[in-house]
Order: C-alpha cells, then sequence, then structure tokens
C-alpha cells in the first residue's frame, strides 16, 4: 500500500521551513530499498542497479545511490552529464539509445559507459561517433504480447523499442566483423507490474536467446539486462512487489541456464527504487463547491503530471487527520487552465479546511522529472529529509528569472524585471 513510513509531524516540520509545494525525499528509505535490492540479487557476483536518472535526476539522489553500489541508466546528454558530475564512470554508467543525436554516442564512449543500442543503424552511427566497443548491448523487441501464463504484462509489438529477433542476428554478425567479442542482451517488456514473476519470466526469455545467440556467433554472452518495469502498490488494496521472490526466481533460471555461472545481471528499475521515498507536500488554498465539491491546492500538474497525463492514482492523505472519517467526497485541484489539472476525482478525503496540509504519496519517480512550466507556473523545490532526521534543500523552487532567461535572445528581456 502507499508508503506512511513518515509520519505527518515531518511533512508539517519541513512546511514549517520550505514553502509548499515541494516534493519531500527520504534518505532512509532510499537507502534501505538499494539495499534490499542488492540482498535480493547478491547470489549473482555481477549483478549491479543502474538507476533510471529519468525517474529523480537530482544530484543528492543520485549520490546516495552510488554510495549503495548503484550505477546510472542514462538516455541523454544531459543525463550523462549528471552522471559524470556525480562521479559515475566506466561500467557505473549504461546508455540506452532511442532515436538519439549520434554524438550522445561519442559523450557515452568517452565516458567509458556501456552502449546499449535500439536499432540496427545504431551500429554505422557508433562506429562513427566513438567506435564500437569490444562489448555492446542489444535492445530486444519479441512482438506480440508479452504474456505471462494468461495474463497480459505488455505489448512489446506496439512499441518503438528495440531489435526483432532477425534483426538481432544481423546485428551481431555486423557487430563481430567490427571486432565485438561480447554482448549483453536487454528487453523492457512491461511496465510497473507487482507481479514477481515478471523478471523470472523475462530473464529466462533474454538468457536463453542470449545462450543460443553466444552459441551461434561465437561470442561470449556477458549478461542480460533486465531492464525496469518493477511497479509499486499506489493503490492502498494494492500489495509490495515481493523484491526477494523476484531474486530468487531469477536464480533458479539462472542456476538452470548457466550452472556454472559466469553471466551478469544488470537492472535498470526507477520507479520501485525512488517512487515510495517521494511525497508532494501541498496547502489546500481554496474551495468550491458546484456540481462537485472541489479542494483547491497550491500545487499542479506541473508539479506531478501523472493524474493529468493518464489518470494515475496518488494516495493523499491530510495531516492531522489520517485517523478521521473519510466522509467528504472531492476533486482534489491545481489552478492550471486545464480541466484535467486534479490529483483526484471524486475521492473520498476527511474534511479539507483551507490551509490544511496534504501530502500526496508515492511521487519519487516521474514526479518533479516529468514537470514543466504551462501557464508561467514555476515548479517547486525538492527537499531531503536526511537520516539525521533534518532536512536539506537539494534543488530549490523556480523563480521568474528562471522562466525568462532563455528570453535572452530577444530584447524584450531587458524590460522584464522578474519580482521572485
Amino acid at each position: 500500500m502507499p508508503n506512511f513510513s513518515l509520519s505527518d509531524e515531518i511533512f508539517e516540520r519541513a512546511a514549517q521551513q520550505f514553502p509548499t509545494p515541494f516534493h519531500l525525499y527520504d534518505e532512509e528509505g532510499l537507502r534501505r530499498r538499494a539495499r534490499r535490492l542488492n540482498a535480493a540479487f547478491a547470489w549473482c557476483p555481477d549483478f549491479r542497479e543502474y538507476f533510471a536518472v529519468k525517474a529523480l535526476p537530482n544530484p543528492a539522489i543520485l549520490r546516495i545511490l552510488k554510495e549503495e553500489g548503484c550505477g546510472l541508466d542514462c538516455s541523454s546528454s544531459t543525463e550523462l552529464t549528471l552522471a559524470k558530475a556525480c562521479g559515475f564512470s566506466g561500467e557505473e554508467v549504461i546508455l540506452s539509445a532511442n532515436a538519439m543525436p549520434p554524438e550522445e554516442f561519442t559523450q557515452a564512449r568517452a565516458l567509458g559507459a556501456f552502449i546499449n543500442l535500439d536499432d540496427l543503424s545504431d551500429i554505422e552511427t557508433l562506429r562513427t561517433h566513438g567506435g564500437i566497443p569490444e562489448c555492446v548491448c542489444l535492445r530486444y523487441n519479441p512482438g506480440g504480447n508479452f504474456s505471462i501464463g494468461n495474463t497480459i504484462m505488455g505489448n512489446p509489438g506496439e512499441a518503438k523499442y528495440g531489435f526483432t529477433p532477425a534483426q538481432l542476428k544481423e546485428g551481431l554478425g555486423i557487430l563481430k566483423k567490427h571486432g565485438v567479442t561480447a554482448f549483453g542482451l536487454h528487453a523492457f517488456l512491461s511496465s510497473n507490474t507487482t507481479d514477481a514473476a515478471y523478471f523470472p519470466h523475462l530473464s529466462e526469455q533474454l538468457m536463453t536467446l542470449g545462450r543460443d545467440l553466444a552459441a551461434e556467433f561465437g561470442l561470449r554472452f556477458a549478461f542480460a539486462d533486465l531492464s525496469g518495469g518493477i511497479g509499486i502498490p499506489y493503490r492502498p488494496e494494492e500489495k509490495e512487489t515481493d523484491i526477494e521472490a523476484v531474486g530468487e526466481g531469477v536464480r533458479k533460471v539462472y542456476e538452470k541456464i548457466f550452472p556454472e555461472g559466469g553471466v551478469g545481471i544488470k537492472t535498470e528499475l526507477g520507479r520501485w527504487m525512488t517512487g515510495p521515498i517521494g511525497w508532494l507536500v501541498t496547502h489546500a488554498v481554496h474551495e468550491k463547491k458546484i456540481y462537485r465539491d472541489y479542494i483547491g491546492v497550491d500545487a499542479s500538474a506541473v508539479n506531478l503530471m501523472r493524474p493529468a497525463m493518464y489518470g494515475a492514482y496518488h494516495h493523499i492523505t491530510v495531516c492531522g487527520k489520517r485517523d478521521w472519517p473519510a466522509d467528504h467526497v472531492y476533486d482534489v485541484t491545481g489552478s492550471l487552465c486545464e480541466n484535467n489539472d486534479k490529483f483526484a476525482w471524486e475521492r473520498p478525503l476527511p474534511e479539507i479546511r483551507l490551509g490544511d496540509l496534504l501530502v500526496i504519496h508515492d511521487t519519487g519517480a516521474h514526479g518533479s522529472a516529468m514537470g514543466y512550466n504551462y501557464n508561467g507556473r514555476l515548479r517547486g523545490a525538492e527537499v531531503l529529509h536526511t537520516a539525521e532526521d533534518g532536512f536539506r534543500l537539494i534543488r530549490r523552487a523556480e523563480t521568474d528569472a528562471d522562466y525568462f532567461a532563455t528570453l535572452d535572445v530577444d530584447p524584450v528581456y531587458s524590460t522584464i524585471s522578474p519580482g521572485r
């Protein structure tokens, strides 16, 4: 169920120190999750988690993960720059290509990162932009539906990513001619699943395919990159992913296919790592009663886009009222000129009064990172709840000066006097 690991008192203290809205992240919670994942895969000597930077691209978070032995999964030049600035290099970094500018291959090769190719055409682009290393990873798309039993977990046939099975063989043939001696396979076939069978099922596909391709082409199968997709329980009735069962399930598959070992395992979890250790903290600032009852807050989709973008559920609690009956029904809204700028639709909640502090749960992944500036609204701060039970500002709130800064190419810029 949604994470209640922090007390209301912590959110209230933070809101006394920092203007709302802001995202609060819990350092101890993050470290516990990293250690739990590493323990679940400790049986594999060559295991590493590559945190998906896109989920929460904040240097303070990335440094904590580095201390816990994690690497980074990057998908842009900016993320590569951030990785380097935080001290990551070499095999601590994976670049996952996807219709990317060629110079980003050059940047990744200079960093010594693993390269995860998405398409046949990427091979020539990599050759002319940084060169082809001895070990390359290829992203696999099996097509059709990805199913476990009778349950469809995803639709890779509709996805823009990856090599078809035939293209994998063609690509490996080309790469071998360019001196590649080892390869990895990567796949992302399901999103936000809490089914512990997902990774074991995926690993069996990747490991079997990798073993067979290695034998066919005389190459070494270096690693299976299980990517991400492990989900979290956003709703109270949902169960948490049993990450220990996930690790044990992958171990059984691994030992069946590679009884002698020697093959690495990589994961690229974003949502599972940081989703539950983040909360959006916001005040109730407006109340409206028409055909529904509305509570307006000082946050908006600028701070958390997921509900507006695809109706995603995020649990909401009201500080000091966790034990109150949920006997009122509200739409909880932001101030954007879009009717989908809502955090909840017809949500049963305790009675909310102006000035109440609301906590929107599980915003540590794809929360602040997906922010934007529609209506000229400015993104809020990011705050770390430290292991010492203090608070540290790790990203300040945006100001008018930030919003107008890119207008310095226009003479009108000199007439703008940012007010905050």
